[in-house]
């Protein structure tokens, strides 16, 4: 209980010095500024498994289970690729809800910084009952590994998509039906008065927006985690380490989002894999080192042949 009280009040920390500090007035995040903040979150991200390997070398502290510090340092390095490779496709999305409400670059930063709070809240629920699922009943093992496949499944066979349009959604439609929404932003307001009425701002709806769409998103990214480890504290902290990046990659990342075109086929085969393995636990368990060997290796190449596509297209 102690580690996670101090892991929990150091989340918050890092959260209260973000806001309160180093984006206390809203500006436009640069390619430099974000290339600089995502570099420090990964470089964090990577440090902690030095943590986790202290932790679980103390059973009396955070080790209760007994996994070896080795291995739990191999299933949280293991979870956050996976977790910060799944977020891919919610970059895609959260800069096609910003263009869809014109946020304005000045106060995206804002809007995201509150969506990925609620998002460790809903995360952190997710993380809660799946493990208690998992634990108390083992066939929810084969449920995760086979709804990971058929998302794989989906993704590889699924007709060119039309664009999303977050004004054409349910939860704008609900949001516009709870409260009058207004077509103009304030400054960095969420709420605004017009002729004493309250009035919800872009920069609201598109949070909600956000946070719906980072829960569809969670529906694979958890179960996807919890086929590498169910210890709680592996998986909310690097499940928590991959979304506090978010922020710094979307903005390194938005401008830049057509090079990696074919990481989605990589995505694909780390759903395949993980869901494989939930399916196949009972009779075989694949090395850790194996699991962070293939997950590396595929992104590694996924990214690289984006590029070298891209290259050949604009020659």
């Amino acid at each position: 209980m102690i580690v996670w009280i101090i892991f929990l009040a150091t989340i918050i920390l890092f959260l209260a010095l973000d806001l309160g500090i180093f984006n206390k007035t809203p500006h436009i995040i640069t390619s430099k500024e974000a290339g600089i903040w995502t570099a420090v979150w990964v470089t964090l991200s990577f440090a902690f498994s030095g943590v986790v390997n202290w932790l679980y070398s103390n059973h009396y502290i955070a080790n209760p289970t007994g996994i070896q510090p080795s291995v739990a340092t191999l299933k949280y390095i293991t979870g956050y690729l996976i977790e910060l490779s799944l977020s891919i496709d919610n970059i895609f999305i959260i800069a096609v809800i910003f263009a869809a409400f014109k946020i304005s670059q000045k106060y995206q930063h804002r809007v995201l910084f509150w969506g990925i709070l609620g998002a460790i809240i809903f995360r952190g629920l997710m993380i809660f009952f799946g493990v208690i699922l998992i634990n108390k009943f083992s066939w929810m093992t084969y449920l995760f590994g086979g709804f990971l496949l058929l998302t794989a499944f989906k993704m590889l066979f699924k007709k060119e998509e039309s664009d999303f349009e977050p004004k054409e959604s349910l939860v704008y439609r609900i949001i516009g039906k709870v409260i009058p929404i207004s077509s103009h932003t304030e400054k960095k307001h969420f709420f605004i008065k017009i002729n004493n009425i309250t009035h919800a701002t872009p920069l609201f709806v598109a949070l909600l927006v956000i946070e719906v769409m980072d829960m569809l998103f969670a529906l694979d990214s958890v179960p996807a985690i919890l086929a590498i480890t169910s210890d709680p504290f592996l998986v909310f902290s690097s499940n928590i380490f991959a979304i506090l990046g978010l922020r710094s990659m979307y903005f390194f990342l938005a401008n830049m989002l057509g090079k990696f075109s074919h990481l989605e086929y990589s995505l694909i085969a780390i759903l395949t894999f993980v869901g494989v393995k939930m399916l196949i636990v009972d009779y075989y368990k694949f090395p850790e080192w194996l699991s962070l060997s293939f997950i590396a290796f595929t992104l590694i190449i996924g990214i690289i042949v984006s590029i070298v596509r891209k290259n050949s297209d604009i020659k």
